[in-house]
C-alpha cells in the first residue's frame, strides 16, 4: 500500500482500514456489553468466563488456564470471578492435584445463568457480525482476526471445543 504519509508512517489506504478496526474495536464491545447487561446483568467479559466454564470438562478451569483464555491478568480475571461469586455463579477452589493452582467452578445457578444469556448475545452476534458478511468475508475475518491476535503476542486465540 503505497502513499505513506511521513508525519505518521501509515498509507492513506492503512490509515482508513485502521480508522475501520479502530472503530469496530469500540463500537462492538459497548454493543455486546449493553444487550448483556439489560438482558442478564452481565458485562461481555463476565459472559466469557461464565461461557468458557460451562464449556470445559467438569465446568471446571484453573484459574490461570481462564485468564489465558480470556487475555487478562489474574488481577483482572479475580475481579470478575469475585463479582461472579457473589451472584453464586463461580466458586473457587484449591486444585486438590496441585495446591498451587486455584480452580474457579461453573455452579448449577452459573450453568443456569449461562443458559438463559447466550440465545440473546449469540443472536446479537449473529445481527451484528455475521449478517452483514457473506460467508467467505466472515471466513476471512476470522483468519484475519487470528492472524493479528497472535501477532500481538502469544498463546493461542480460544476456540470452541
Amino acid at each position: 500500500m503505497p502513499n505513506t504519509n511521513a508525519d505518521h508512517g501509515l498509507s492513506s489506504d492503512e490509515l482508513a482500514i485502521w480508522a475501520s478496526l479502530a472503530t469496530l474495536l469500540e463500537r462492538l464491545p459497548t454493543a455486546l456489553d449493553a444487550q448483556l447487561q439489560r438482558d442478564s446483568g452481565l458485562t461481555h467479559f463476565e459472559h466469557g468466563i461464565l461461557f468458557a466454564l460451562h464449556s470445559a470438562p467438569e465446568r471446571t478451569l484453573r484459574l490461570s488456564v481462564l485468564a489465558a483464555y480470556a487475555s487478562c491478568t489474574l488481577s483482572r480475571l479475580s475481579r470478575a470471578v469475585s463479582r461472579l461469586e457473589t451472584k453464586g455463579w463461580v466458586r473457587r477452589e484449591i486444585d486438590p492435584s496441585d495446591g498451587r493452582f486455584t480452580l474457579g467452578i461453573l455452579t448449577d445457578a452459573g450453568a443456569q445463568a449461562v443458559a438463559e444469556s447466550t440465545p440473546a448475545h449469540h443472536a446479537l452476534i449473529r445481527t451484528l457480525v455475521f449478517d452483514t458478511l457473506t460467508d467467505a468475508q466472515a471466513r476471512q475475518l476470522g483468519v484475519i482476526s487470528r492472524k493479528v491476535a497472535e501477532g500481538i503476542g502469544p498463546g493461542g486465540v480460544w476456540s470452541p471445543a
